[in-house]
């Protein structure tokens, strides 16, 4: 049993909280303000919390069987979730030296035809496991490069999924991409547009030619906004565009172009990553010269100045790197507190199960999470000897769906409702987090967070640094005698 905490929480009117829920949400939307010695002094490795537990405590025990299982009882749930479907497409055609993405390089189109045939086993194999009557209301291609794949091998993917699963209609279903623009050629937007894709990412990172020579991605701005214009042209409802700040050879002037180009484009939405120099774990990184690196004080002018013109623009801030124009779906789900976090990143669909196919790709179903083998061949000698490729997992445990639902919260609507959490999961709060409200002390006196009886509440100062108030929830990171080396830094 958690000991009880020492001191009690400030006593408040419930009343005039509720009142400002609307209010803190609309200001959780606005562009946060930069304070670069807070940032500065919390700079260090942790989760980006797209899974809780994260993926470093998975475990070997969790296969095939087991994955069977919660896929049956998550059937017999009195209400089904819906189901979102993610497909990993692992192929690139080139390598891009800051990239820590699960990926094999190579210029053989053919293997494309080979992963695909196994990657329709595999949709065949899982599919009849979930009750016909589940949606399916958001379907994601990532990679890798997803453009890899011809768009006759695109529409033989979405219709294998179309005929094992029950999609949504048109009007209601997601159909994204994940696409290098380098990659595009002549009417595949078109193609794209025909086969039932509505949302794209483009990869940009940065348009300046020595950032792009540094790491190995030459990507002109014709090219790219030939894409944008295209997907515009042909009905996509949303388009993204991923930066990178902290590069090699990046600065102030170069990225500035890069975010006027950018702006002045408007994508629906944005993510604007920090870039983690993690050599020894991610090979192609070992190509970087780090003397090009910018030091920190640069690496967060460049932070500043994409909070600085993004807010020019009139973009929202979602959180965790991602910025939405006020229209756009994810701002309005954070506004009325529907946005949810899983391995795609933000998403409008809250309430609904994860199933992903492929090399590397991550499920959640249920209380559950499982992963495919992260290697090519043993994921394809799992679907060549007729078996669901389920490599780890983890079954959440009560306190994981606690923390679970606590570090959700605050990634997606930067507070957690106390009296909610206790109704949900029969607990006395103060009592199960005495010692998570000792670690939010000094972010408190840095007037990161505010708590009260009735919220743990990210103030605005706090919303760039969500994780690093999430983190005082993660058991397992507090269990450790030091952070997993995978984990990236919080600018």
């Amino acid at each position: 049993m958690k000991r009880q905490r020492r001191t009690r929480l400030t006593k408040v009117n419930a009343a005039p909280m509720l009142a400002r829920n609307h209010g803190r949400m609309s200001e959780l939307s606005a562009i946060p303000p930069f304070d670069a010695d807070l940032l500065r002094r919390y700079d260090r490795p942790g989760p980006r919390y797209t899974s809780y537990p994260t993926a470093p405590h998975f475990a070997a025990g969790f296969g095939e069987d087991a994955l069977r299982e919660v896929i049956r009882r998550s059937n017999t749930d009195p209400i089904p979730r819906p189901l979102s479907l993610y497909a990993h497409i692992p192929f690139c055609f080139s390598p891009c030296f800051y990239c820590g993405c699960n990926r094999v390089i190579t210029r053989d189109r053919a293997r494309g035809g080979t992963y695909l045939a196994r990657l329709v086993r595999e949709i065949a194999m899982v599919a009849p496991l979930f009750d016909r009557d589940r949606e399916a209301v958001q379907l994601h291609l990532g990679g890798g490069t997803p453009n890899f794949l011809d768009a006759h091998q695109l529409e033989e993917l979405v219709d294998t999924i179309a005929s094992h699963f029950r999609l949504a209609d048109a009007a209601a279903r997601e159909v994204s991409i994940e696409l290098d623009p380098r990659c595009v050629k002549d009417g595949d937007i078109a193609a794209m547009a025909a086969i039932g894709f509505n949302r794209a990412s483009l990869g940009v990172q940065d348009f300046d030619p020595a950032v792009q020579q540094a790491v190995n991605r030459i990507q002109s701005v014709e090219e790219t906004l030939a894409v944008v214009d295209a997907c515009r042209r042909h009905g996509f409802r949303s388009v993204n565009i991923d930066l990178i700040y902290g590069l090699p050879g990046q600065n102030a002037q170069g990225f500035a172009r890069t975010l006027d180009i950018v702006t002045t484009v408007r994508p629906d939405r944005l993510a604007v990553y920090s870039y983690a120099h993690m050599p020894q774990l991610f090979r192609p990184q070992r190509q970087i010269d780090e003397s090009r690196l910018p030091d920190p004080e640069a690496k967060l002018g460049l932070l500043r100045l994409a909070i600085d013109k993004l807010s020019a623009a009139g973009y929202r801030y979602i959180g965790m790197d991602h910025f939405a124009l006020p229209d756009d779906d994810l701002a309005r789900a954070l506004e009325r507190g529907g946005l949810h976090r899983n391995f795609m990143g933000y998403t409008t669909h809250a309430e609904s199960d994860l199933v992903a196919f492929g090399v590397s790709a991550i499920s959640h179903v249920g209380d559950s999470f499982s992963q495919n083998p992260r290697d090519l061949p043993s994921w394809e000698a799992a679907i060549d000897a007729g078996r669901i490729p389920t490599w780890r997992g983890v079954r959440m445990d009560a306190d994981d769906r606690v923390r679970a639902d606590a570090i959700g919260q605050l990634m997606c609507t930067g507070r957690i409702d106390v009296a909610a959490l206790e109704a949900r999961h029969d607990i006395a709060f103060v009592r199960y987090f005495g010692d998570e409200l000792d670690r939010l002390a000094p972010l408190m006196a840095d007037g990161l967070v505010e708590v009260d009886d009735a919220a743990i509440h990210a103030t605005s100062r706090g919303r760039l640094l969500l994780r690093i108030i999430a983190a005082c929830f993660d058991r397992y990171l507090h269990e450790s005698s030091s952070l997993p080396a995978r984990f990236s830094k919080a600018i």
